[in-house]
C-alpha cells in the first residue's frame, strides 16, 4: 500500500522521472533505509527503473557507533548490489573552526557529499528520507524560536541541492508518517540501526519530538502533526506567489551593479507593500552570495524604516559587513573594502572554446575541448600545472565565468579530505591579504572549479570515465 501511494506521489508531483539516476543519502536509520528499499522496490515491482547510488557521511560524532553505522550502510548496499560512497568528516572540528553549530555543519557536509556523488555519477537527483513527522517537528521548532512567515513552510519537497545547482534534492517520503515507515520496515523485514542520541532530550529538536508534541497530542489536539503539516503547505502556496512577484520586480529596480555595490530605485521600492519590500531586501542581500540565515526581524524593520525615510545619507549595518544606505533616489547595498572597486562587471564570461581577456588582472584565458582515451587521461593528469589545468568537461555545468571570491564561496581542493572556504584556502596557502580579492576564480553554474594559479576543484578532475577534456590555460598579458 505504501509503495503504491509513494509511486503515485512521485509521479503526480514530478519528483522523479522513470529512469532517473538517484543518489540516496543513507544514514542507516529507519527513515533512510525505508527510502532506499522503497525506491529499489519501485524499480523492481512497479513501472520505474531508477539507477541508485548509496551515499553515507560519517560525522565522527559518535565514536565506534558511527563506524558501525558506516559499516552497516556499506554492507546493506553490497547486499542490494548497489554502488556506495562513504566519506568521513570531523564535523565537530569544522564547527569549532567556523564557530558554527554542529547540526548546521553536519547538514552542509551531507548535502555537499550528495552533490559530489551526483556529479561524479552524472545523476541529477539526490534523495533523503525526511517524512511528515519531521516536517511537523520542523514547523513547531521554528514557531517556538520565533520564525517569520517563510519559516512556516517547513521542509521543501524539492529544491536545488545548493545555490544555482542543477542537481535537485528531493524528499519522496515527506507525506508519509513515521508510523507508516516503521510498519513498512517491519512487514518487509528490513534491518536498520537506531541512533541512541535520538532518545535524549537534547537538542531542542529531540525535546519537541519526545516531549512537547506527545504532550500536545495528549492534552490539546490529537491531530496536531497533521495541522502543522497543513499549515506548512498553505504557507508554501503564499511563498511561491510572493517569490514569483519579487523576482520579477527586483530586475526592474536595478539601476547599477558591481561586485561590491548594488543600487536600486528607492522611489519605486518605497511604493511597494512592506512584505514585498522585505523580500526585495532579502533578495538584494543574497545576490552578493551572502547567506540570509543571520538576517533577523530587527534587521528587516531597520531596512523598512530606511526605505520609508525621505532623508538622504542614512545607513544601517546588515550582517556580513553589508551596509544599506539611502542616497537621494537610490537604495544602495555596499560591501566595503580596502581595495578600490573594479569598474568592470562583477564577472566575465569565459569563451569555451576560445580566448578570454581579463584586463584588470592582466590575464588571458585560453580554452579548448578535446576527446580523450584512457591513455590520454593518465598522461594529462601528469601534465597539469599551476597555470595550465585539464578538466573533465562532462563534470562542468556551463556557463563558465571568471570572478573574484565571494563571501561563503566553498570548494573541494583536489587531494584534500573535505570542502573548504575559498577564503580559508587562500589563507592556508599564504596568499598576501592584499591580493586575496584579486585572485581570479574560474566558476561554473555550481560554483568555483579552479582557483587560478592555485588549485583545481576535485569534482571536475579527470577520471577513468572522462571522455572530453577541457584544457584551460591562463597566461599573463604583456604590460
Amino acid at each position: 500500500m505504501m509503495l503504491k501511494s509513494l509511486s503515485q506521489e512521485i509521479r503526480s508531483e514530478a519528483l522523479l522521472d522513470r529512469k532517473d539516476g538517484v543518489v540516496v543519502g543513507v544514514s542507516g536509520g529507519p527513515d533512510s533505509m525505508a527510502l532506499l528499499h522503497a525506491l529499489l522496490a519501485l524499480s523492481q515491482e512497479h513501472d520505474w527503473s531508477f539507477k541508485i547510488h548509496v551515499a553515507h557521511l560519517n560525522h565522527q560524532l559518535r565514536g565506534s557507533e558511527a563506524e558501525k553505522d558506516a559499516a552497516f550502510v556499506q554492507a546493506a548496499a553490497d547486499d542490494l548490489g548497489l554502488p556506495c560512497t562513504i566519506e568521513t568528516v570531523d564535523v565537530a572540528q569544522l564547527a569549532k573552526e567556523e564557530s558554527t553549530g554542529v547540526e548546521e555543519i553536519g547538514r552542509r557536509e551531507r548535502y555537499a557529499l550528495l552533490e559530489r556523488v551526483c556529479i561524479k555519477s552524472r545523476f541529477d537527483v539526490a534523495a533523503v528520507g525526511h517524512h511528515a513527522d519531521d516536517n511537523a517537528e520542523t514547523v513547531l521548532h521554528r514557531v517556538l524560536r520565533g520564525t517569520g512567515l517563510r519559516g512556516l513552510i517547513g521542509i521543501p519537497r524539492t529544491r536545488p541541492i545548493s545555490t544555482s545547482s542543477h542537481i535537485r534534492l528531493v524528499r519522496p517520503l515527506l507525506h508519509t508518517t513515521r508510523a507508516t515507515l516503521r510498519a513498512y520496515l517491519a512487514d518487509s523485514g528490513i534491518a536498520f540501526r537506531e541512533d541512541r542520541t535520538n532518545t535524549l532530550n537534547e537538542p531542542m529538536r529531540n525535546r519537541i519530538r519526545n516531549v512537547i508534541l506527545p504532550l500536545v497530542e495528549a492534552e490539546v489536539n490529537p491531530q496536531v502533526r497533521d495541522a502543522l503539516v497543513r499549515l506548512a503547505e498553505q504557507a508554501g502556496w503564499v511563498e511561491e506567489y510572493l517569490r514569483e512577484t519579487v523576482e520579477r520586480t527586483f530586475e526592474s529596480l536595478i539601476i547599477s551593479r558591481t561586485d561590491q555595490q548594488l543600487a536600486l530605485n528607492a522611489d519605486t521600492l518605497s511604493r511597494k507593500s512592506r512584505i514585498v519590500q522585505t523580500e526585495l531586501v532579502r533578495l538584494a542581500y543574497r545576490s552578493f552570495g551572502l547567506g540570509e540565515q543571520d538576517l533577523c526581524f530587527a534587521h528587516m524593520v531597520s531596512a523598512l524604516d530606511l526605505i520609508a525615510d525621505p532623508a538622504s545619507g542614512r545607513q544601517i549595518q546588515l550582517p556580513g559587513g553589508m551596509l544599506m544606505e539611502k542616497r537621494y533616489h537610490q537604495l544602495l547595498f555596499l560591501l566595503p573594502s580596502e581595495e578600490p572597486r573594479e569598474t568592470i562587471a562583477a564577472e566575465i564570461a569565459v569563451h569555451v572554446p576560445g580566448q578570454t581577456l581579463l584586463p584588470i588582472r592582466r590575464l588571458r584565458i585560453d580554452c579548448s575541448i578535446d576527446a580523450a582515451t584512457a591513455a590520454d587521461i593518465q598522461r594529462l593528469r601528469r601534465n597539469g600545472d599551476r597555470m595550465n589545468e585539464y578538466i573533465d568537461f562532462e563534470a562542468v555545468r556551463p556557463p563558465l565565468v571568471v570572478r573574484k571570491r565571494r563571501p561563503g564561496d566553498r570548494f573541494l581542493p583536489l587531494g584534500a579530505p573535505g570542502s573548504k572556504k575559498v577564503s580559508d584556502f587562500l589563507i592556508d596557502t599564504k596568499v598576501n591579504p592584499k591580493e586575496r580579492d584579486r585572485v581570479a576564480i574560474l566558476c561554473d553554474h555550481l560554483g568555483p572549479i579552479w582557483i587560478i594559479g592555485h588549485r583545481l576543484d576535485d569534482r571536475v578532475k579527470l577520471t577513468e570515465l572522462t571522455r572530453r577534456v577541457l584544457r584551460v590555460h591562463a597566461r599573463s598579458l604583456a604590460p
